[in-house]
């Protein structure tokens, strides 16, 4: 069941990228992600307190990770990702996401002693190169022509919190359940994200929202938030952190289907080719852990 969650997170995180296009032409990047947060860290106090019983207190020291859960994944997440995209296209931003699981399977690695055998790594290998199939067309050639400049560095940002989330994650969760922890960060980052909303007028522009951005941001904030938050936690707790960011690069082929069906974009060869090469590298990964 843990699998079939973690495909519906991609699918809804990829979904994200859709909501977010349709928001992007009168929203502030900012004020969105301000609103995301409040949205889904209302629905994640009423989930904890129904399956809790009620909103657990914090020691000092979980309150300290909490914090640093809501600056990771969510404050400096969509800092790094809003400022980078004023710099490089989305497709470069893309790119250098997918290298997501790399680095958290390197830290799981360093910092919970998780095994990386032939055929893991052959996996990650393949679902790496299954998601840089798609987000460059099949030209993974040109992959190698970007130049480095500031919007990559903060792109490399957003996946150095990224890791930093999960890791983190798997830290809380030696004494925190996964909804608790998913709640306490969204409302730590949503304290975080008042300020920098507040500076781009957030609630001066509030009452020019149209229907369909509103329904926009209900969706980034239930389903990409509270229900994909929540279940990757849940990923990560169960299978770790490795094979469970491995299904992340599920995340641009899910955005591009989406798009297909929803935005009437092409699907393309690549996205074929990609998401064989994702789904044989996530098969991998996990039936070596099974036969262990």
């Amino acid at each position: 069941m843990i699998y079939f969650k973690l495909i519906l997170t991609a699918i809804f995180w990829g979904g994200t990228f859709i909501a977010g296009k349709l928001i992007s032409h009168n929203i502030d990047p900012f004020a969105a992600a301000f609103i995301r947060f409040f949205i889904a860290s209302f629905f994640l106090i009423l989930l904890t307190i129904k399956i809790e019983g009620h909103l657990p207190r914090l020691s000092p020291a979980k309150t300290g990770i909490v914090f640093l859960l809501g600056l990771t994944g969510v404050f400096s997440y969509n800092l790094f990702f809003f400022s980078g995209l004023n710099y490089i296209q989305a497709n470069q931003a893309s790119l250098i996401i997918a290298g997501n699981p790399i680095f958290i399977s390197l830290c799981s690695v360093i910092f919970f002693k998780e095994t990386l055998n032939l055929t893991k790594s052959i996996g990650i290998c393949l679902s790496v190169t299954g998601a840089l199939i798609v987000i460059s067309n099949g030209n993974l050639f040109n992959i190698w022509e970007l130049k480095i400049g500031k919007g990559e560095l903060l792109i490399l940002g957003c996946v150095a919190s990224w890791v930093a989330y999960s890791i983190l994650g798997k830290k809380a969760m030696n004494d925190l359940s996964p909804i608790v922890s998913v709640c306490y960060s969204s409302i730590a980052g949503t304290l975080l994200l008042f300020f920098p909303a507040l500076f781009k007028g957030v609630f001066s522009n509030i009452t020019s929202y149209q229907p369909l951005e509103w329904a926009s941001l209900f969706y980034l904030g239930f389903f990409g938030t509270v229900l994909g938050f929540f279940w990757y936690y849940e990923g990560i707790r169960q299978i770790g952190p490795m094979k469970a960011s491995i299904f992340i690069n599920f995340v641009p082929i899910s955005a591009m289907v989406l798009s297909f069906f929803i935005l009437k974009e092409p699907l393309t060869t690549s996205l074929i080719v990609g998401a064989i090469f994702v789904i044989a590298g996530v098969y991998l990964t996990n039936t070596a852990s099974f036969k262990k």
